[in-house]
């Protein structure tokens, strides 16, 4: 009997209107992919993608967001049927309604999540579980916010689990912040230990450079995994990731 789906989800982060990685959640160590994020978008919708991930880094550091208009566009050049998961300075339900009126099909609170857990809680009252995750950011075996530049939020795993178990969150979008844009191979064991601590699915997100990493992130019993500088670099070729997952 075939199991839950697993999405493969192309990632486009968003800096200064540019298609970049950054490594380590390091602002100083940037590397620039293309300049016409809308073709990008378009290049994953014809690789297949059903899912596209998009970070407005420049909102997560700032707390506000500042890619609305580049994600309007791109929700406007996707066919039907692609959809989009958006991050980056969603921390208020004002900003949340808007990313969602952008053409969001999900919104990934982060920082917020940390900061105010009940802003979660009246997001998914109001817009379904389905279209609220939140993003696990973890350095040190501990959840950060602020856009990984420091001095935010920061709490043990296992107390963030417990707060948005309580709120309905059941999607999670978990990063090694240690493993992002290095291509060095998923934090298996971090996954691992929070799907046991949780009953909300998990996305993976860091490291993960082949098809055999993804199967593993599969493997352990994640539901989809972000995947960014491995197709940029030609490591993972988007439309055979995708088939193996048919």
């Amino acid at each position: 009997m075939e199991g839950p789906p697993f999405h493969v989800m192309p990632a486009i982060d968003l800096r200064g209107g540019r298609v970049v990685r950054l490594q380590e959640g390091d602002f100083d160590r940037e590397r620039t992919y293309a300049d016409d994020p809308i073709g990008v978008a378009a290049d994953f919708a014809r690789a297949g993608a059903e899912w596209i991930h998009v970070v407005d880094l420049d909102g997560a550091r700032d707390g506000e967001r500042r890619h609305a208009a580049v994600i309007t566009a791109i929700r406007s050049s996707l066919p039907p049927g692609i959809r989009l998961q958006i991050g980056g300075g969603i921390r208020s339900v004002e900003a949340l309604a808007g990313a969602l009126a952008d053409g969001a099909d999900r919104v990934v609170l982060g920082t917020s999540a940390l900061e105010d857990p009940d802003l979660v809680g009246r997001a998914i009252e109001r817009h379904g579980a389905d279209r609220i995750a939140v993003a696990l950011d973890v350095r040190g075996g501990r959840a950060v916010g602020h856009g990984w530049v420091g001095g935010g939020p920061d709490a043990a795993i296992v107390d963030v689990l417990s707060e948005l178990e309580v709120r309905g969150v059941r999607l999670l979008v978990v990063t090694a912040i240690d493993r992002d844009g290095m291509l060095g191979g998923p934090d298996l064991g971090l996954l691992e230990s929070i799907i046991g601590g949780t009953r909300a699915d998990v996305i993976a997100s860091g490291g993960i450079a082949t098809i055999d990493e993804l199967r593993a992130t599969k493997a352990v019993g994640c539901r989809g995994a972000i995947v960014g500088r491995a197709i940029y670099d030609g490591r993972i070729d988007l439309q055979e990731a995708l088939a193996a997952f048919d």
